[in-house]
């Protein structure tokens, strides 16, 4: 029995240490391990090197229905979508694998990540509240995240139907983040497949 919880203990020490690593908040690494707010703080400034950010997690599933985070959102509710049905992996393990291979995609596209670990793991939680669904673009097919009880018959992805303001930035838009945009909607779209 001791040393089950002795492996149980290093197990939440390395998912603690992963999470992170990744960026996540203090209240996640409450929820997803047994650890104490003690070790967990410990952790945290060994990791980061300082003290973790104060404030409260995110509680509004608005901030997943603007434009980019929307586009960055459906793309990671594909992967762990796939993790989820197809890859046998559940619960903070298929949030992990999904958020690793979101980094690798939105960086091999010379892009920004948009989506915090935490966030990523809310978004997470707001579908098993059914707040959120997936939902397929009537003009590309991709499925993206929208809200659940939505009417969808008319429904258009944000890099269909993309907003006048879109990509303003005061930095020029090079060739590569231009690829990158379109790139990133054919992987969306891949997603409803």
């Amino acid at each position: 029995m001791k040393n089950k919880r002795v492996i149980d203990e290093a197990e939440d020490i390395r998912r603690a240490v992963e999470m992170v690593q990744l960026g996540a908040r203090m209240q996640m690494l409450e929820v997803e391990t047994r650890l104490s707010r003690e070790k967990l703080l410990k952790i945290y400034k060994e990791v980061r090197g300082v003290s973790p950010p104060k404030g409260m997690l995110p509680f509004s599933t608005d901030w997943f229905m603007t434009w980019q985070p929307n586009v960055h959102s459906s793309l990671f509710m594909g992967l762990h979508r796939f993790f989820s049905q197809r890859g046998g992996v559940s619960g903070l393990d298929a949030i992990i694998k999904a958020y690793h291979l979101y980094l690798d995609h939105i960086e091999a596209e010379g892009m920004e990540p948009i989506l915090s670990l935490t966030r990523a793991w809310t978004l997470v939680r707001f579908f098993d509240a059914d707040l959120l669904q997936l939902t397929p673009c009537t003009c590309c097919g991709g499925l993206f995240v929208a809200h659940a009880y939505d009417p969808t018959h008319a429904y258009a992805c944000g890099l269909c139907h993309m907003p006048s303001r879109a990509g303003k930035s005061k930095r020029p838009v090079t060739r590569k983040a231009a690829v990158g945009k379109t790139s990133t909607r054919k992987t969306v779209a891949v997603q409803a497949g």
